[in-house]
């Protein structure tokens, strides 16, 4: 099995848009190509900001890569996030205003 975190710093005022955007958009993506959600949180940061993270599951590394490369190529979805970042004033300006960090990472296992 292959797992992995997507973590974001996403400032508090924009918490509720981008988990809408998630559920409505990215993880219905996600699912139609195979990716399997364990389950997403979220843990208040600071005063100002809020860390959302995601973990996922597939079967290997080379599933994982396959099922992105097909996210990532779905042409309808692509319109879907491109219009999003219009709405919000533009892929840098959401990227530089509200959300802070952006992280994809492998989980390792510490049991035999």
């Amino acid at each position: 099995m292959f797992y992995r975190r997507k973590f974001y710093v996403v400032k508090n005022e924009f918490v509720e848009i981008f988990n809408a955007h998630f559920n409505e958009t990215n993880l219905p993506n996600q699912l139609k190509h195979g990716a399997r959600l364990i389950g997403r949180w979220i843990v208040p940061k600071d005063e100002a900001t809020t860390e959302v993270f995601a973990i996922w599951e597939y079967d290997s590394y080379e599933e994982y890569q396959a099922i992105e490369a097909n996210v990532r190529n779905d042409q309808e979805h692509l319109k879907r996030i491109n219009n999003w970042y219009e709405d919000h004033g533009g892929r840098d300006f959401v990227l530089k205003q509200y959300v802070l960090e952006v992280r994809n990472e492998e989980l390792k296992s510490t049991l035999s």
